[in-house]
């Protein structure tokens, strides 16, 4: 059986459609020196492809027409060409969205042995799980005592943010939408929850944060960004990881109180999960410990067969995961 994997067949208009992509038989590939032949277990599929869908220059070349999509995945190693890895090696890679990929080893991490599922090295032990870590603890130099608001909480990144902050002794608001997402985001252990989908996030947001707020961990812009300047206390540091409102071209909140940042010393800082690589070490064992003591939970929304890859993706822009979203093989 051909390998297959999904190709972007035209740059979407707005919200992506079904007829956008196209899933196609790769031409079967012999491996060269130093090559390692892949057939994935699960497939990540993460907000940040909508902008690699488009034509722009940004952190990561976009993806090209009619030429196999790529993303996080993990799988089992089945041939190799190279002397640092053996067949039944379970890897983390870059070219997700097909069933087997064939891989330079220097694009390949070996799992390490942390006593752990594979597909959580696609979330809370992977970009995901390192996005929540480095954007907490870096971008927004978080810290015990702090009054943190995230965003899209009982998402990938916000659930592992709230747990992250919760086990530094934080205070954390999250925002979700509706009952089940606002119930599973205060399982995780949030000590306030506002359900943007009843409407007057700021009220609620002020209601649950008196004081205000000394961190903002954005993964949502519009509203929620514009509510998190309005409550900003001072020398407030926010952590700009994404923008999901405005990804297939929503009109931004106007930021009536952006002036804010200047009377209240705010740091506003954009970051990338690369940006931190060089301590993947110190990530992998605080957060691996957390997991192993059962103070960091995940979960994850999984839908089976590669031919699902698509509706996962569009999912993530109607609401459709709690936690992270994966596509099993």
């Amino acid at each position: 059986m051909m390998a297959r994997a999904w190709h972007l067949m035209r740059r979407p208009d707005g919200m992506p459609v079904m007829d956008d992509f196209a899933l196609k038989d790769l031409p079967a590939a012999a491996l060269g020196d130093d090559q390692v032949r892949v057939r994935n277990s699960y497939l990540s599929v993460d907000p940040y492809m909508r902008g690699r869908m488009n034509d722009v220059k940004s952190y990561v070349p976009p993806f090209q027409i009619d030429a196999p999509m790529d993303g996080g995945a993990v799988g089992e190693v089945i041939e190799s060409k190279n002397e640092g890895f053996a067949v039944g090696d379970k890897v983390l890679h870059m070219a997700g969205w097909r069933d087997e990929a064939v891989v330079d080893a220097k694009a390949l991490n070996r799992l390490p042995d942390l006593g752990v599922e594979p597909k959580e090295f696609l979330g809370n032990l992977g970009l995901t799980g390192g996005t929540a870590y480095f954007g907490l603890l870096e971008a927004a130099s978080a810290k015990e005592g702090d009054i943190v608001f995230v965003s899209a909480a009982a998402g990938a990144v916000g659930s592992a943010v709230v747990q992250i902050a919760k086990a530094r002794g934080m205070t954390v608001i999250g925002s979700a939408r509706g009952p089940a997402k606002c119930a599973f985001v205060k399982e995780l252990g949030a000590d306030h929850v506002v359900d943007y989908s009843a409407g007057g996030l700021l009220r609620q947001l002020s209601a649950a944060a008196p004081k205000g707020i000394d961190v903002y961990f954005d993964n949502v812009g519009g509203d929620h960004l514009d509510a998190a300047f309005a409550l900003a206390r001072q020398n407030a540091r926010f952590a700009m990881c994404g923008m999901i409102d405005g990804y297939n071209g929503g009109t931004p909140a106007a930021f009536r109180y952006i002036m804010r940042v200047i009377a209240m010393r705010i740091r506003v800082q954009g970051f990338i999960y690369t940006d931190y690589l060089a301590r993947t070490a110190d990530f992998h064992r605080e957060v691996g410990g957390l997991i192993a003591s059962g103070k960091m939970q995940s979960r994850e929304t999984v839908m089976d067969g590669l031919e699902r890859t698509p509706d996962a993706f569009l999912g993530l822009f109607s609401g459709a995961n709690t936690g992270k979203m994966l596509v099993k093989l």
